[in-house]
């Protein structure tokens, strides 16, 4: 019997239990992975290529975790670790949610299904694939490190399938609650700006890799962990440690928090699967409602506090980019986040130096390349109002200007906070004075590189940022165009070397003034050499912008 054939209210499956019905979305995932894979040989490449690192990367830290079997603080390492991977499960439907199609139970709705056999069936499905896999391997090991003895092997054997079954239960129940918000445009946004939670992540581990070394080792570790042992599902491999030490009650009540916590999960889930399939989606309700009245008034505010002219539409219409295109709204804000945790990070560390502070020039600075490309398709209506040099030259100005209103600013707050978590505040006017030259050298070469080098970026995917084809035309727009401004910057460079060399440190303040009138002499003359090229070259780009 097919789930389609099944009376209504009725799971499928022998005497109307779940069995048949786990079996069908075991194959239901497994049919949806290998159509996946059929799309394009370059999918499966892809695929092929993650599941190799992921089981090498998984064989590689069970083999770490066994090796670790013995020491005085493995305890607390993969109590620590548990933790991290049940926040990794957390956090992956909010940022992945295409990532399993089987995430999404509304498509099920029209189905005859009821909420508990649909649940185990769910929950079934979902252990099937590389992720469970990898947490299974994580679990057993760090199980296997701190096991020891009888009692201790026997808690083992319990608690590395309920660690997966937790982390399972976890991001189903976060994925079915959330499935309303993942599905709009705020839920792709957020899938977007996955690239960043990413990149800080490793800035984090990093950093606190680096603490951990200075602060003496896993003993560092262990006052965070004698609190997450108690946290399910990290409180199932504490229960380990505490049966092999001989503190059964403990042990029992660490593996009994993490089964309540799967009760608590599964229950959870049930409610918001019942919810979902049952209450009627309002989420478009809000288009007609006072919000957009509201919106309007605040664009003409807008609109009355910029220039007059070309300029002034242009620069709302890049401000309203960075507001609402889920790609450039993701650019700009892993430009924001990592320009300023990189020299702060680096500050806190104690191995940071103020001029870390232009990494937030050039990382903001980068936001001027391949202006055009976030126009795709629609660039045409740009290229209708662009007849001449003059009316190109106006169109990047404004593009510029409109990227200064949040650039400038933020370059001189990141300087400023570089310069007083290192207490160096002497160097701050020639740091800024860099700053502000490399910013000016970014613009100058960005408006370069958008007239000569555009390219189409993409809209249909999360994580492709350049069209097939056209990954040439973006190294050399971005990394040729990086280069060019450092070599603009070089007489700025050379003065504040000179200065140092000759003991001359009084006469540093002057590289404020004269870096922030460098740069915008340079972006001046960035922008009046690609406003002829823009020009003469309006058809070319709009064939490059318009691939995605």
């Amino acid at each position: 019997m097919s789930v389609l054939d099944a009376p209504a209210g009725a799971a499928p499956g022998p005497a109307g239990t779940g069995e048949g019905l786990v079996g069908v979305f075991v194959r239901l995932k497994l049919t949806l992975l290998r159509n996946g894979l059929r799309q394009s040989a370059g999918r499966r490449a892809a695929y092929i290529t993650s599941v190799v690192f992921t089981l090498l990367f998984a064989a590689g830290l069970l083999l770490g975790l066994v090796a670790l079997r013995g020491h005085a603080h493995a305890a607390s390492l993969v109590v620590l670790l548990a933790g991290v991977v049940a926040v990794g499960w957390t956090v992956i439907p909010l940022f992945f949610p295409s990532g399993d199609e089987t995430l999404d139970p509304s498509r099920l709705v029209m189905l005859p299904l009821r909420p508990r056999p649909l649940i185990g069936a769910l929950l079934t499905a979902s252990l099937v694939g590389i992720g469970p896999l990898f947490t299974l391997c994580l679990a057993a090991g760090s199980a296997f490190a701190v096991a020891s003895g009888a009692a201790g092997a026997v808690f083992a054997v319990v608690a590395a399938p309920l660690t997966l079954l937790v982390c399972v239960a976890l991001t189903r129940a976060v994925a079915t609650a959330n499935t309303r918000l993942l599905t709009s445009r705020k839920g792709r946004d957020l899938a977007v700006l996955s690239g960043l939670v990413i990149a800080v992540g490793f800035q984090v581990v990093n950093f606190g890799a680096q603490r951990l070394g200075r602060a003496g080792g896993l003993a560092a570790l262990d006052p965070a962990a004698d609190v997450v042992r108690w946290l399910p599902p990290a409180s199932a491999v504490g229960a380990v440690d505490s049966a092999s030490r001989g503190s059964y009650g403990q042990a029992l009540v660490q593996l009994l928090l993490s089964v309540a916590a799967l009760a608590a999960l599964l229950w959870l889930w049930q409610r918001s699967l019942v919810k979902l399939m049952t209450a009627p989606d309002g989420s478009t309700l809000a288009a007609a409602g006072p919000g957009r009245e509201k919106a309007g008034k605040d664009g003409s505010r807008l609109s009355a506090l910029l220039p007059q002219g070309r300029t002034g539409p242009v620069m709302e219409r890049s401000l309203r980019y960075i507001a609402r295109d889920p790609k450039t709204k993701a650019a700009w804000t892993t430009a924001l986040a990592i320009g300023l945790i990189v020299p702060i990070l680096n500050a806190l560390q104690g191995t940071g130096s103020i001029y870390f502070a232009c990494f937030a020039a050039w990382m903001l600075g980068i936001q001027m390349y391949n202006q055009f490309g976030q126009d795709t398709s629609a660039f045409w209506m740009v290229a209708l109002t662009i007849s001449s040099a003059r009316d190109a030259y106006l169109e990047l100005r404004a593009r510029a200007l409109a990227l200064l209103l949040i650039t400038l600013p933020y370059t001189v707050l990141v300087t400023v906070v570089t310069a007083g978590v290192l207490g160096d505040w002497g160097d701050l006017p020639e740091a800024m004075g860099l700053s502000f030259a490399l910013l000016g050298g970014m613009l100058a070469t960005g408006a370069v590189a958008s007239a000569n080098f555009a390219y189409s970026i993409p809209q249909d995917g999360a994580f492709k940022n350049v069209a097939p084809g056209q990954a040439g035309l973006a190294w050399i727009s971005i990394f040729g165009g990086m280069v060019s401004a450092g070599l603009l910057c070089a007489p700025v460079i050379a003065v504040t070397i000179w200065l140092h060399v000759a003991d001359l440190e009084q006469w540093l303040w002057l590289l404020l003034p004269v870096g922030a009138v460098y740069g915008a002499l340079i972006s001046w003359a960035g922008l009046r050499i690609a406003a002829p090229r823009t020009a003469d070259r309006l058809p070319e780009i709009l064939a490059a912008v318009s691939k995605g």
